[in-house]
């Protein structure tokens, strides 16, 4: 049985597009690519040389939100965030502003996913620390380093005083966010709740550490536009990307009763494990399929009324033939009738923050009427057989979609978005 729809009501972005929600649209809906050169730092002994990094981007410039404390009041530190920290209160500020709620606002809280948390700070704190003895460590390392102070910064933003939980669960984290977040507007524990992911890990610790794992792709140095390139025959890995994708959200009675406007509604959620490998997905992909079915099933959904997925596609040849293998298992004879994309492929592969990427993306695609595509998509590898989307988005106004996301450590999740009319 369906329970009660939670609605998406503010979006806020910020991508290697730059921040703002129009800017990162616009990018995917014309088929533009993120992914360039590494310039922040030097790559060029590293296998791989390109990611979908942030551009510079500075918290002044996020709108200011209806009645946010001036600057003397304000406990907020700009200066000492990480970068997934500094991109997810802009996303947030964005979100807040867009869904027309207020600083401070009652029985409210913040429930956000991120991978690396401020994995930047560590790194360059303990680069000071063997290199220079230390001299230079900043007292707040600890603090601004953890996983858990993202939300904390967010929640002070914002002027938020209920819950404000970091769930780390690999690159998931942001989808199973975005299920309890679910959950807990469900059982009534808040009114609004702000979710969603961020992180910033384009480091040179992490290029390198993925190379190390061969799992990025190092073909195409010298195209990084044409890297990433979910279920192509020649793709070679993925992406590293980063960035933050928050939304508001409530009840959607209570967002219809406040006149709110409503991007879409979350529906169902499910997770499973396959408990098989850190880093490999169980190629039986039993666990996926169950996944996406449970999803559709708490939605209250028929299998028939899925009309998009945004798939997890990440652009290595393991993971892209398994999802579409799964996608068969899981839809039958609907999977090759169901149109679906990679947002990934655009993107990159945002870590922590990659389910609420194709969850943003998914949500403002049915509000718009519009799918958006798999770029790079050029030679289809027969071991992935479905609608991609190749190339260029389309015109299409499904009634729900399925957002799917896998993970290292074997984890699956997925969540059904509904048309706000649907």
């Amino acid at each position: 049985m369906s329970q009660s729809r939670v609605a998406i009501t503010g979006i806020g972005v910020v991508s290697a597009f730059g921040a703002g929600r129009e800017k990162f649209w616009d990018a995917i809906r014309a088929g533009q690519s993120g992914t360039r050169a590494i310039t922040d730092f030097d790559a060029s002994t590293y296998p791989c040389q390109v990611a979908a990094s942030v551009p510079a981007v500075d918290i002044a410039s996020a709108m200011a939100i209806d009645g946010e404390l001036g600057p003397r009041e304000a406990r907020a530190d700009p200066k000492r965030y990480s970068r997934a920290a500094l991109f997810g209160v802009m996303a947030a500020r964005e979100a807040w502003n867009d869904s027309g709620l207020s600083f401070a606002e009652p029985n409210a809280g913040v429930i956000i996913g991120s991978g690396g948390g401020g994995i930047d700070v560590g790194e360059r704190q303990y680069q000071d620390f063997f290199q220079n003895n230390g001299q230079h460590v900043t007292p707040y390392a600890i603090a601004v380093g953890i996983c858990g102070m993202v939300s904390s910064e967010i929640s002070i933003a914002l002027g938020l005083r209920g819950i404000s939980h970091v769930l780390s669960t690999g690159c998931t984290s942001s989808t199973d966010a975005l299920g309890y977040a679910v959950m807990l507007l469900r059982h009534r524990e808040c009114d609004v709740l702000l979710s969603g992911g961020t992180d910033g890990c384009v480091l040179p610790g992490m290029i390198f550490g993925f190379s190390r794992m061969r799992a990025v792709s190092t073909r195409f140095n010298d195209r990084p536009a044409e890297a990433s390139r979910p279920f192509d025959r020649c793709r070679d890995g993925f992406v590293l990307g980063e960035g933050a994708w928050m939304m508001a959200l409530e009840l959607e009675d209570r967002a219809r009763a406040r006149g709110a406007r409503v991007y879409a509604t979350i529906e169902g959620y499910a997770s499973t494990c396959d408990a098989y490998h850190r880093v490999q997905m169980d190629p039986d992909g039993e666990q996926v399929v169950k996944c996406m079915r449970d999803a559709v099933t708490k939605s209250g959904r028929a299998r028939e009324e899925i009309g998009y997925i945004n798939y997890h596609g990440t652009s290595t040849q393991l993971n892209d033939a398994i999802e579409s293998r799964c996608t068969r298992a899981a839809f039958g004879d609907l999977a090759e009738k169901i149109p679906g994309s990679s947002t990934k492929s655009m993107i990159g592969h945002p870590q922590g923050a990659s389910g609420s990427a194709g969850v943003v993306a998914t949500a403002l695609g049915l509000s718009r009427g519009f799918l958006p595509p798999t770029i790079n998509l050029t030679t289809p590898d027969p071991n992935c057989d479905l609608d991609f989307i190749p190339n260029q988005g389309r015109e299409a106004s499904p009634v729900a979609a399925l957002c799917n996301c896998l993970g290292f450590g074997s984890k699956n999740s997925a969540l059904v978005l509904g048309r706000a009319d649907g």
